[in-house]
């Protein structure tokens, strides 16, 4: 039996249809205003408040001078020391940050006035800081070169993005209403102003003007970066721009704060770009070792040293990839080519050169000599204070008895051939013996007589041998034997 298909029995679709497109509209409005509460910050944003709480921040001199100069001291105290948790403390209490931020907020609403007070207290705060720190490193008697200051010598692309992303949640957080204080604390531990301008100082002091550069640049870029993160977020949250009566000064203040926010803005991107460049190549060069040196099997007492590899980017220079091999196994030839012909197929190693340091080959033994230095040093470390002194000490005492027993032989066979004229020859050694309680090194002679003395001669002239060798080189704890 067929089913005849009538109208009634077919389901219409149209309806159902414009149902689901209206659902879906309404997930998507829900979705915007959910993401607008979650995100919109312009309402609860008070323009009048964060711009004078800002300039109030601006001027350095008095009180904010003195907490500069203490935080600078303690600072520097943390990164000699090598303490994280001092050079913290330094930074939670540092007003580098006012002048920064007065800085940003002019070039935005085209406040010249202020964007000149924050330039001259941007400038005394940063010489206070350098003049400080130099004079703390000069005149303290220990100035060791510790890891958190050199840290503090190069920035790379995590350093750029801390400092933006850290101004960004200094601003807002300053722009709210009823500030957040705690944001404030951990910009300022995180974008770490403080320590490179104590690391210009350290190198100054030291005599190592490149270490005082790299820290400058270091610190130059957190400040464009704040600075630039400050300029972005004022902008978004339009605060109002600075009024002037006279048209032709607001026109040339406008145009001026542009100008100024360009050439900033400048030198920013062009420092990301550079620091990303970098970033890009050291990450291919681990890519590299990882496919390479890692993975390569010695089978002798070779070892590959990581921690003492060098990968360079030399921005306009010859890059180089640098590797330390320690012991008496080399890496051979054709290996080393295939490694770098495998490097060529990296986009960004193909220029860089590739050296690799292993015992004994390399051409450069001052290097070689500081790896192997460096090698028993922190082998050396491993030991406590207590156990080196016990080592130096056994050490300088057997060096001490040896020296001590330093025999003459090629005198000392000489002046025995012409006393005692029937010796047919004569050997030496050392000898180890033990008592099983201590251990010493006997010198021992060997002497043979020529043929036909007779016994009564030969043991005559054997015992003036002895008494003679003890005098001559003052050790009666000496053995003479006689050979056939």
């Amino acid at each position: 039996m067929k089913e005849h298909l009538t109208d009634e029995n077919i389901t219409p679709t149209s309806d159902s249809g414009d149902e689901v497109k209206k659902d879906f509209k309404g997930l998507l409005g829900s979705v915007r205003k959910f993401l607008s509460d979650l995100l919109e910050i312009r309402s609860n944003t008070d323009a009048a408040a964060t711009k004078e709480s800002i300039i109030a921040d601006i001027p350095f001199k008095g009180h904010t001078s003195w907490i500069l100069v203490c935080s600078i001291f303690i600072a520097s105290v943390g990164l000699n020391a090598n303490s994280t948790a001092v050079v913290i403390g330094a930074m939670l209490i540092s007003p580098l940050m006012g002048p920064i931020l007065g800085m940003g907020m002019s070039l935005a609403i085209n406040d010249i006035d202020t964007l000149r007070r924050s330039l001259k207290n941007f400038a005394v705060m940063v010489v206070l800081s350098v003049i400080t720190a130099f004079l703390f490193f000069y005149l303290f008697p220990l100035r060791d070169e510790s890891s958190e200051l050199l840290a503090r010598t190069k920035p790379d692309i995590r350093d750029v993005l801390i400092a933006f992303f850290g101004g960004l949640a200094l601003v807002i957080a300053r722009a709210k209403k009823g500030t957040i204080a705690s944001v404030i604390f951990g910009v300022a531990i995180a974008t770490a102003l403080m320590p490179p301008l104590c690391t210009v100082g350290f190198g100054l002091a030291i005599g190592k003007p490149w270490y005082a550069a790299g820290a400058m640049y270091l610190f130059t870029i957190n400040t464009i970066f704040i600075g630039l993160a400050t300029f972005l977020i004022i902008k978004f949250l339009r605060f109002p721009m600075v009024r002037y009566a006279n048209s032709q000064r607001r026109r040339f203040i406008a145009r001026v704060a542009s100008i100024v926010g360009i050439l900033v803005m400048i030198p920013a991107g062009f420092t990301f770009y550079q620091v990303f460049q970098e970033s890009l190549f050291k990450k291919q060069a681990q890519e590299f070792l990882k496919d390479t040196i890692e993975v390569y099997q010695f089978d002798a007492s070779g070892r590959y040293v990581d921690n003492l590899t060098q990968i360079e980017y030399n921005d306009g220079k010859t890059p180089l990839i640098e590797l330390v091999c320690m012991g008496d196994e080399l890496i051979p030839e054709n290996v080393i080519n295939t490694w770098r012909t495998q490097k060529s197929q990296y986009s960004r190693l193909k220029d860089a050169e590739l050296h690799i340091i292993q015992g004994g080959k390399d051409d450069s033994e001052e290097k070689f000599n500081y790896v192997s230095e460096l090698y028993e040093k922190n082998k050396a470390e491993l030991l406590n204070k207590d156990e080196q002194i016990r080592l130096l000490e056994e050490e300088v005492a057997n060096l001490t008895k040896n020296m001590g027993k330093q025999i003459p032989f090629s005198n000392i066979s000489q002046e025995a051939k012409a006393n005692y004229e029937d010796i047919a020859g004569l050997s030496f050694s050392y000898q180890l013996q033990t008592d099983f309680n201590k251990l010493d090194t006997i010198p021992v002679f060997e002497v043979k007589w020529k043929e036909g003395i007779r016994n009564n001669e030969k043991q005559a002239e054997f015992k003036k041998l002895l008494a003679w060798l003890k005098l001559r080189l003052q050790d009666t704890t000496l053995v003479v034997k006689e050979v056939d």
